[in-house]
């Protein structure tokens, strides 16, 4: 039976992270989404964030050109950012939360609290027809919201599965109950007819279980492919991550 696979979404940031740090030119996120886009890579994201902090206007303009894949884009949902979106038109934009304070996001959107300002945002790009994605916790309340709100995509946020595979590697009962948190929350949003991604502190040793939940098509993945890119090389993190993704 051929193997079916997840597709990858190559996080770039950390890259535009490097560059920052010096002000400099290099190295170019650009250029990074073209080798990953290479060695495998379904699509290419990068979070726009209102403090610039990596990602810079022009790298989602040059992006937006050169990707061949699937551009997503993270940022808030904001006024601003909206103008942005329909302006340079990715494929996708997935909405997150972002507190200026956080070194990255901390969790996924309170729907309820800010319904009204997601649902103006989600009718943007709708309209624009730019695919919608809201950043969630694995909630039956936040899903059953994204859907009300007129999303088309729900990227469940995995990091508390993450964090208790660091805490306790492989099958201990503390990753087994996040997991399993996951897996209900994307049988409900394909249930209800949404796309089902995810994604936030996933990396080589925790990624396959969440690769196995089979509503769930498209992971994130950023720091860790980077990190590990500067070890062994962009393309040779890339194929690693693709071949962990076969199920």
């Amino acid at each position: 039976m051929k193997l079916k696979k997840v597709r990858l979404g190559v996080n770039i940031d950390h890259v535009a992270t490097l560059r920052q740090a010096r002000k400099a030119c290099q190295p170019d996120p650009a250029a990074a989404a073209v080798l990953a886009e290479k060695a495998g890579a379904d699509g290419i994201t990068v979070h726009l964030r209102a403090d610039r902090r990596h990602i810079q206007d022009r790298d989602v303009l040059v992006l937006s050109k050169s990707v061949k894949t699937h551009l997503n884009i993270e940022m808030a949902a904001t006024v601003p950012m909206m103008t942005l979106a329909v302006k340079i038109k990715p494929d996708a934009v997935c909405l997150v939360p972002e507190n200026p304070d956080e070194v990255t996001t901390e969790g996924g959107l309170d729907l309820v609290k800010a319904r009204g300002r997601v649902a103006l945002a989600v009718k943007e790009l709708n309209q624009a027809g730019i695919k919608s994605t809201l950043f969630v916790e694995p909630d039956e309340i936040q899903i059953r919201t994204a859907l009300k709100l007129g999303a088309q995509a729900v990227e469940l946020n995995t990091n508390a599965y993450a964090l208790s595979w660091e805490a306790a590697p492989g099958n201990s009962r503390r990753v087994a109950f996040q997991l399993d948190r996951l897996a209900m929350a994307a049988r409900l949003a394909g249930s209800l007819g949404l796309e089902v991604h995810a994604g936030h502190g996933l990396n080589y040793q925790n990624v396959k279980p969440v690769a196995n939940i089979t509503q769930i098509t498209e992971l994130n993945i950023g720091h860790s492919i980077i990190a590990e890119a500067v070890l062994v090389g962009l393309s040779q993190a890339v194929r690693s991550m693709v071949k962990l993704l076969k199920r």
